[in-house]
């Protein structure tokens, strides 16, 4: 796809959230089901059923995928396709490409082993390395676009407002 057909596609999706604003809101949905056996949660992921489990730094099996790599395999996915998406866009072609996220953890504070230890990444790395003959101010605008743009990367850097509730059923 080349910067023209991908303006072409996205022109009347476009012109409709500018004439109904209200149709650009859309809401995601995940769900997950507690296995009855492990300590493990099945998540449908719309192509396939994914078995979250413990990680193997909480007492886990290393077999389950964990909650924590499904983020930054999230945030590498975003990120990848965004960043596809803008160099299209501004037509710096990318020969080939990798994107690399990391995050740190101290997993005593997930398993309440000293309070003040926080629950959750400390610090988490996104990286780009790109094989293209695009100059480098071509680089640094796809760069700041695809951080502009990436929706994964924006959700982590700015922290939503999140609920949470406990129904029973």
């Amino acid at each position: 796809m080349d910067a023209d057909q991908l303006r072409a596609m996205q022109a009347p999706i476009k012109q409709r959230y500018k004439d109904d604003p209200d149709a650009a809101v859309i809401t995601l949905k995940a769900k997950g089901t507690l296995d009855d056996s492990n300590t493990a949660c099945k998540v449908e992921t719309g192509r396939a059923l994914a078995m979250a489990g413990l990680h193997p730094a909480t007492g886990g099996s290393g077999l389950e995928l964990c909650s924590g790599d499904m983020l930054l395999e999230a945030l590498v996915a975003c990120a990848g396709v965004t960043l596809k998406s803008v160099a299209t866009a501004i037509e710096a072609p990318l020969k080939s490409g990798h994107v690399f996220a990391e995050g740190d953890l101290d997993f005593r504070g997930t398993l309440g082993v000293d309070k003040e230890a926080a629950v959750g990444f400390d610090s988490i790395r996104l990286r780009f390395e790109v094989d293209t003959d695009a100059p480098q101010d071509k680089l640094d605008l796809l760069l700041k676009l695809t951080e502009r743009y990436c929706v994964v990367y924006q959700t982590i850097k700015n922290g939503p407002r999140v609920s949470v509730e406990m129904k029973r059923v």
